[in-house]
């Protein structure tokens, strides 16, 4: 926590910081209100313990404007005339608490614990919002129903990783679903009571981004104006989602390692390691293997990232689903915008199952989302679902299937044909080779069910 003791006392302000410290905190004094309110204005702090009596000013009139400024701030009254009419007052005024001064080493430990304990319970009602609020704009949980072998396969790998502590890379094309799967396994994990926080590896410069995960101590580099907690601490006894590793810069990636083999990290500026007690899933779109070998990526980096791999498959190589999916998104937004209920015309279905649909399942939710906002028929036509959704996109007059190579169109073909198929054995058959071929083939794919591999 980052705490901020306004008092006109130096020795009441310094024990104050010291003893913050000494928890693990961080602290800063101000001696008077005008560079109070100046401090608060220019940085965000977890909690204020204000003075009663700041030399001519009185706090409780210094009180209503913190108060005001920042209505979800604990404020905690300092005073050397602890009495009920004070107290009273304080608390009227929006104070959580106050302290009599000269104050016991002891009593204000348990007031520092007190004030960490009501900043959890903050976050985890801000956890439950802003799950809430997903909800309300997210669609069904259909990514985790399929006919598909390989999403079966996949998920069963999840589930069984989920209740463990190890470290899960997931691997899959831009939307796909992978940040839907890491908290989902986040929920059904241990830590699931505890925080569930995401770095997006791409969105911030190096220097910035070791910053944002570690954090940083005052005066590391410029704009550093206090001590930074970063992802990590604030990750503590739960998850943290690394999304999009394989963009991490090369220059974090050894102290990413070191927080995997060690479980500790340093912040920025500061020697001093830190446990770590988090469980790391990470997900990217790159081919970690082509960057290793490329020098992009440290080769034992990846190896300790991916304990558990999972691969999420595309929408086109899930045909079987689209319908699936469609349905439930069309369900969800039809709810969600209070529109008739609605189903697809024939003409649509087929448009929908033709589509190679590049940007997966995110693309499949964002053209249901507009058909519905759009839509004014009892069934949803094909223009309802705009001009880019065609049955044989095209890129500079190519279609898709004609800039995969051979080995690809040789692995959608298998997947569509046993997933179109009754039996292994009816596969073989269309296919026009024998179960050993087939069996192979399956294993290079993924495709083995969990009986077969042991």
């Amino acid at each position: 926590m980052d705490f901020l003791i306004i008092d006109d006392e130096k020795s009441i302000r310094d024990a104050a910081c010291y003893l913050i410290e000494e928890e693990g905190h961080y602290a800063e004094g101000a001696s008077n209100s005008t560079d109070g309110l100046a401090r608060l204005k220019e940085d965000k702090w977890d909690a204020v313990i204000l003075d009663m009596n700041l030399g001519q000013e009185s706090g409780l009139e210094v009180l209503p404007i913190i108060t005001k400024a920042h209505p979800n701030l604990p404020v905690v009254m300092f005073t050397g005339m602890g009495t009920v009419k004070f107290a009273v007052e304080s608390m009227k005024l929006g104070a959580v608490d106050f302290l009599e001064k000269p104050f016991a080493r002891g009593h204000f430990i348990s007031l520092v614990a007190r004030l960490n304990k009501i900043r959890q319970m903050g976050r985890q009602i801000e956890n439950l919002e802003s799950q809430v609020e997903e909800a309300r704009h997210a669609s069904p949980n259909a990514i985790y129903e399929s006919q598909s072998e390989a999403m079966i396969s996949a998920m069963a790998v999840l589930n069984k990783a989920a209740a463990t502590p190890a470290t899960i890379l997931i691997l899959g094309e831009s939307g796909t679903g992978k940040s839907m799967v890491a908290r989902s396994l986040h929920e059904r994990s241990p830590f699931a009571s505890k925080p569930f926080v995401t770095v997006s590896c791409p969105s911030l410069s190096k220097e910035l981004l070791q910053s944002e995960l570690f954090g940083h101590v005052k005066g590391s580099f410029t704009g550093a104006l206090k001590d930074h907690w970063g992802k990590v601490r604030a990750a503590d006894g739960g998850t943290l989602f690394l999304d999009e590793i394989g963009e991490l810069p090369m220059e974090i990636q050894p102290k990413l390692l070191r927080l995997l083999q060690e479980r500790e990290y340093e912040r920025v500026g500061e020697n001093t390691a830190r446990p770590a007690n988090i469980r790391i899933i990470a997900a990217t779109n790159r081919d970690l293997r082509a960057a290793v070998q490329a020098g992009e990526f440290r080769e034992d980096l990846y190896y300790r990232l991916s304990v558990i791999s999972v691969r999420m498959p595309s929408l086109r190589e899930r045909p079987q689903d689209v319908l699936h999916f469609a349905n439930h998104y069309l369900e969800f937004f039809a709810k969600q915008f209070r529109s008739p209920a609605r189903q697809f015309s024939k003409a649509a279905e087929s448009r929908l199952t033709s589509h190679a649909w590049p940007g997966n399942l995110r693309e499949l939710r964002n053209v249901i989302e507009r058909s519905v906002i759009l839509g004014t028929g009892k069934s949803l036509e094909v223009g309802e679902f705009g001009p880019h959704v065609t049955s044989k996109p095209e890129v500079n007059g190519v279609t898709p299937v004609e800039l995969m190579s051979l080995q690809e169109l040789e692995d959608n073909h298998i997947r569509r044909i046993i997933d179109a198929s009754g039996n292994l054995q009816e596969a073989c058959k269309i296919l026009g080779i024998d179960q050993a071929t087939l069996y192979r083939k399956r294993k290079k794919l993924g495709l083995l069910k969990q009986e077969e591999k042991s």
